[in-house]
């Protein structure tokens, strides 16, 4: 009995003294008392990471590949290009003699533009004049317009309204007839290249349909039958194409 009391002492003291040292071990530590032994950390697996952390991790790289550009306000450019426009290309009601000025013809285009962005959108007003043989046309529109940011390249479509002026005619023709005035509708689109986050350089190609009216230029039958056309109110919805560079400044 004696022999049996002591055993059981000893058992209860070996138990203590081993939990005390489970217990008392440094955090981390490799314990494999009794054959037990930590399960190793959990590698994370990328095709189990939640929606939200593959959002924060596209955000990350869309960052660092960000082209650094910042924010724009205010632009401003220039353009120079040819243009090809008939006067006539839908409906021909006398706008001008055919037998003395040319209704269509190919020009140079010069242009600006000024307007405002906020973040892919863009609103302002572009004045181009054409120059073409036996006559001008100018026209100031206002334009509203899309980009689509793609770094330092930046494709865009615009589309515009506005005030039409067909005049300065060849000074040798037997009658003059008067300036014609009308609507101008545009759809272009175009891309820029960012030299620098404020300057670029980039093409437009854009579409132009015109109506024009002007009113008669004299007041009696001219004896030169070419120029009666010009006794008579005349009017005529036209076409062109204009293709132009373009250089800009970005604030």
């Amino acid at each position: 009995m004696k022999h049996g009391t002591g055993f059981l002492c000893a058992a209860f003291t070996l138990l203590g003294a081993t939990s005390a040292f489970a217990q008392g071990a440094p955090a981390g530590s490799n314990l494999q008392a009794g054959g037990l032994k930590p399960p190793d950390a959990v590698q994370s697996d990328p095709s189990t990471a939640t929606p939200s952390t593959r959002t924060d991790a596209l955000l990350d790289r869309a960052d660092k590949e960000d082209s650094g550009r910042g924010l724009e306000f205010v632009f401003l450019n220039a353009e120079l290009g040819p243009q090809y426009l008939g006067l006539h290309t839908f409906k021909a009601n006398g706008l001008v003699d055919g037998t003395e000025v040319k209704s269509k013809g190919a020009g140079m285009v010069y242009g600006a533009g000024l307007g405002v962005r906020y973040l892919a959108f863009t609103m302002g007003a572009r004045f181009r004049l054409g120059n073409f043989s036996d006559w001008q046309l100018w026209t100031l529109d206002a334009e509203a317009g899309m980009h689509i940011p793609l770094g330092r390249l930046e494709p865009y479509f615009t589309f515009a309204a506005g005030y039409a002026s067909l005049g300065a005619f060849d000074k040798n023709l037997p009658v003059l007839p008067k300036n014609a005035h009308g609507l101008d509708l545009r759809a272009a689109c175009g891309v820029d290249y960012y030299l620098t986050n404020s300057f670029s350089v980039g093409g437009n190609v854009s579409a132009d349909f015109l109506y024009l009216s002007r009113s008669s230029s004299v007041t009696a039958v001219l004896p030169n039958p070419a120029s009666q056309a010009y006794t008579k109110d005349g009017s005529g919805i036209g076409a062109g194409a204009t293709f132009s560079a373009v250089l800009g400044l970005h604030f």
